[in-house]
């Protein structure tokens, strides 16, 4: 039996939980298509796997989902850009050589040399001139962003939006999308950020530990909450009538005031978990922004695959800017 080296964890806890092993080799289904993975990245997400430090509401349906008290798949890791170096009987769509970048979803398993997605999930050829760290870091931010704007918001040229948390990797993507939308963008971040997000498309930009966002006497048409930072009382007071109050982070208060704004309120609160709303056909648009030099990915740190655990300290920080990659293997020449 073929093995390889992946990142596993065969116990819930903090960062040390993470070591490499030599694992089996995965071989693809007929509608697969395995990767050789060359990197991969460390979401804000894969800490809460790890530590699976969910609210208590959702643990009884993740443990059924990743098992417990030990977790049931032992390889994170979401996001993924390689070559594909295998295919399975019925795979139409892509070809051995073909180098590609998606999004595993709860399969996990991109933290290895190789991982298995199927065709038809939310997979695409990469661009030619897009390095594959930058791809990797690509599907989270970028496709969260474009659905939340493009299919909940449906933002329309000229409006205003307010994106909070706009130095992360969701928040970056969001300030670029939404300029290009043609949307006046103002982004709320720390002070030592606030000339990325600039450089990045934003008209404006707010220190949120030196201003409150809510007593500034604005409104805008979109207030986008890319790391659940905001409180509905108070936010919803800055929103215009008919606007739309974005929420990636949300509990069961936030879930009905979506409910109630949905028959009676004048504002809007919309959130869902994003990656149902993904396709390919969204990542490859997402794919020719980046070619066209429209959108950029940004990276904070990189970390080889067997420093996994500092990069999960640090994305645990809450301060990570953009996204955190891990160098799986470096492409071939």
């Amino acid at each position: 039996m073929e093995t390889m080296r992946a990142l596993v964890f065969d116990r819930y806890g903090p960062p040390d939980v993470l070591r490499e092993a030599a694992v089996p080799k995965p071989e693809p289904a007929a509608r697969e298509v395995r990767i050789r993975v060359h990197a991969t990245t460390v979401t804000a997400e894969d800490p809460r796997q790890r530590s699976f430090s969910w609210p208590w509401l959702m643990r009884p349906a993740l443990a059924v989902l990743m098992g417990w008290p030990r977790p049931r798949k032992r390889i994170l890791g979401f996001e993924v850009a390689g070559v594909v170096d295998a295919v399975g009987a019925a795979v139409t769509r892509f070809a051995v050589g073909d180098a590609v970048f998606g999004y595993t979803g709860l399969r996990f398993g991109a933290c290895a040399e190789h991982c298995c997605v199927p065709q038809d999930g939310v997979l695409a050829r990469k661009p030619d001139a897009l390095p594959f760290d930058e791809a990797a870091a690509t599907p989270n931010g970028a496709l969260t962003a474009y659905a939340y704007l493009t299919q909940l918001a449906r933002l329309r040229v000229g409006e205003r939006v307010l994106v909070v948390g706009a130095s992360g990797s969701v928040g970056t993507a969001a300030v670029q999308l939404a300029r290009h939308l043609g949307a006046h963008v103002t982004g709320v971040c720390s002070a030592k950020n606030a000339g990325l997000v600039r450089a990045l498309g934003a008209d404006a930009v707010i220190d949120y530990r030196a201003e409150d966002f809510t007593a500034r006497g604005e409104r805008w048409d979109v207030v986008f909450d890319t790391v659940g930072a905001t409180a509905l009382g108070a936010t919803r007071r800055v929103i215009a009538p008919g606007g739309r109050y974005l929420l990636t982070d949300f509990g069961p208060a936030a879930m009905l005031a979506m409910l109630w704004s949905r028959w009676l309120g004048d504002v809007r609160v919309l959130g869902a978990a994003s990656n149902f709303l993904w396709t390919s056909e969204d990542l490859a648009r997402v794919g020719a922004l980046l070619e066209s030099g429209v959108l950029r990915t940004v990276i904070d740190r990189r970390y080889p695959l067997e420093q996994a655990a500092e990069a999960h300290r640090y994305v645990e920080t809450g301060r990570k800017v953009g996204n955190v990659v891990l160098t799986v293997q470096a492409p071939a020449r």
